[in-house]
């Protein structure tokens, strides 16, 4: 059984350079990784605001949020 991980981000270079870092080297076997570019698809961000995302480059896995770095505020992608 995989675990869902949803990695959010807005195309930023610390998203991008996040995203071949992290999102990229999960064992698919162990997480099914979705990635939401933030930007593209606003309609998202209050979904990633209910997971406890506060600013992107961020995983949700298994309903908990854990922020890599600063790249931008959720705000800041309204």
């Amino acid at each position: 059984m995989t675990s869902k991980a949803v990695f959010y981000h807005a195309g930023c270079p610390i998203c991008v350079d996040a995203e071949r870092q992290f999102a990229e080297k999960l064992d698919p076997r162990q997480y099914q990784v979705e990635i939401v570019h933030l930007g593209q698809a606003k309609n998202r961000i209050s979904e990633a605001e209910a997971a406890g995302v506060k600013s992107v480059p961020a995983f949700v896995i298994d309903g908990h949020a854990y922020h890599i770095n600063f790249g931008a505020a959720l705000d800041a992608l309204k």
